[in-house]
Order: structure tokens, then sequence, then C-alpha cells
């Protein structure tokens, strides 16, 4: 019996304790939430305020024949309240001009979307999408073979060089934008922001794909790259690393068409292409269309938003284009 009694006064006082924990931490999780709720109304309220008291300031002041402080319950001055009008244009213009830039670069993605999804059915487009399509079925048959084929014994090492491959490139963009920002470089800064525009508009396309086609990847499954059954983002086709460094590297051997910078970052973007294969990440297939979708999105976006006199590609291309009758 004191048995039983004691250990029902042990389970009464553990409970007690959860439950004084329980409350402890839901009564502060609802002291931060009335917290924050006050504070959001403060702010949402107090301009209202500052203008009832800039209109009640304006009207003592005229009344009384000897200045006096005015109590109002804003945190500006009178001064300040009087000249609110004037002090709330420039943040109001600054809104508004914030407001249309992201609108605006909303806009230029949605239509670099819309030239990319219908570039294909251009009619001067559609006998390289035959042989597009053909090469790539043609791929797709032999990928088990391919695949197969190949030596296990580097696979960790291809793999690594995959990554650097991508995260150099990406690196080399942000630092070309970092630069030209910080030394008012216009070429440097235009080719990091269309680099990083070129790989945001390969985003849609990747994931896209990706969930559509849900392909096992070489170790999954029975190795064959079956459709329709991974359907992830961690799936097969297309390859994302051949993707993303493709645009990125068309974008900036273009804004600088000097011959080592080709060789360098084509030489990038093929050693991705070839160590996701070689690193049984992807079959043949998969970082061919990656690569090919990668360098067609960089040069889209380069051709489109490029500035002529920056990069003589750019001024070689428009020149042309003037040209022609």
């Amino acid at each position: 019996m004191n048995d039983r009694v004691a250990v029902s006064f042990a389970s009464y006082i553990a409970a007690s304790r959860v439950l004084r924990r329980s409350g402890a931490r839901l009564f502060r999780r609802f002291q931060e939430q009335l917290a924050v709720s006050i504070l959001l109304a403060t702010f949402g309220y107090l301009p209202a305020r500052c203008q009832d008291a800039r209109n009640s300031a304006l009207r003592q002041v005229a009344e009384a024949s000897v200045p006096s402080p005015v109590k109002n319950s804003c945190f500006l001055s009178c001064t300040e309240l009087s000249s609110g009008q004037d002090s709330a244009g420039p943040h109001n213009t600054q809104v508004r001009s914030s407001d249309g830039t992201f609108k605006k670069t909303l806009r230029r993605f949605a239509k670099g979307q819309a030239d990319i999804y219908s570039a294909p059915f251009h009619r001067s487009n559609l006998k390289w999408d035959a042989l597009f399509l053909a090469g790539t079925g043609a791929m797709i048959a032999t990928d088990s073979n391919a695949s197969g084929a190949l030596p296990g014994n580097s696979v960790n090492v291809s793999r690594n060089i995959s990554n650097v491959g991508l995260y150099g490139t990406s690196a080399a963009a942000a630092a070309l934008w970092l630069s030209g920002m910080a030394t008012q470089n216009e070429h440097a800064r235009e080719t990091g922001a269309l680099s990083a525009e070129a790989f945001a508009n390969a985003v849609p396309f990747y994931v896209g794909v990706q969930l559509i086609s849900g392909r096992q990847r070489p170790i999954e499954g029975n190795g064959n790259g079956l459709f329709w059954r991974n359907n992830a983002l961690n799936s097969s086709f297309p390859s994302g690393h051949a993707l993303f460094t493709w645009s990125m590297a068309s974008v900036i051997a273009r804004e600088y068409p000097r011959p080592w910078v080709k060789w360098l970052v084509y030489g990038t973007a093929t050693a991705v292409s070839v160590t996701r294969f070689s690193g049984r990440e992807h079959f043949p297939s998969d970082v061919v269309v990656g690569s090919v979708v990668g360098y067609l999105i960089g040069l889209h976006i380069f051709q489109v938003h490029c500035k002529t006199g920056l990069s003589a590609s750019c001024h070689t291309r428009k020149t042309r284009a003037m040209d022609r009758p």
C-alpha cells in the first residue's frame, strides 16, 4: 500500500513539473507573440498619430500667444511634424521605385521564360528540334550500356571534380559582379548579373523536367535509367550540374571572347559534364541535354540583354543583325 502511495505521489510530482514547464513555455510564447503584435500595431498606428499630433501642434502654435511645448504621443518633434509631408515624399518615392524595380524584374524574368519555351516552336528551329530529339532518343537507348562500361574506381574523384567545376563557375560569376560593383566596372557587373540571370532562367526548366521525367540514376534500380520512377528533384534527367554550369559559362565566354577565357570556362563546363557521367551520377543523355539547354539559355540571355560597347561579341552580333535586309 505504501509503495502504491509513493508511486502515485511521485507520478503526481512528475506530472506537475511537466505541466509547469509546458505552461511556462506556452506563456513565454504567448508573451513573445503578444509583444510582436503590439509592436506591429504600434508601428502601424504611428503614422496616423503623428499626423494628428502634427495638426494639433499647428493649431496650438497658431492660437497661442506664447509658444509652449506641445505634448503628444509621437516620437517626432514639432519641427519635424510640421515638415512631415515633405519628409514623407522621398520615402514614398523610394518605396514606389523599389516596387517598380521588383515588378520590372518579374516581367523580365517572365519574358525570358516565355522566349525560352517558345523558341523550339519557331519554324526556323524545327529542323534543329528534330535533330536534337533524334540524338537524345539514340543516347537514351544506349545509356545503360555506356554506363555499365565505366570503371568504378574513380567515382568519388569524378564527383568532386564536377562539384568544384559548378561551384567555381558560380564563384567566378559572383566575383565579377562584386568587383564590378566595387570598382564601377560596368562590364564585370553585367557579366555577373547576366550569369545569375541565366542560372535563374535554367531553374524552372530543371525543376519541371526533373519532376516530370522522374528518371532513375545509374546507381538506382536495375541501372537502366527507367523513367517515371523517381519523380523528385533528385532524379537523373537532366543533369543540373551540366545545365547550370553551361548556362553561366555561355555568358562569361561571350562577355569576354578571348581564347583563354573560352578555353577556361568551356573546358570547366565540359569537365563537369564528363565527370557527372564518369561519377555514375547521370547517363550520357542526361548530361548532353543539360549541357545543350544550359548553353542555349546562356546564349539567349546574353543576346537579349547585353549592352552594346561592353563586349565585342555583343557589338558584332548587333551590327550583323542590323545589316541584315
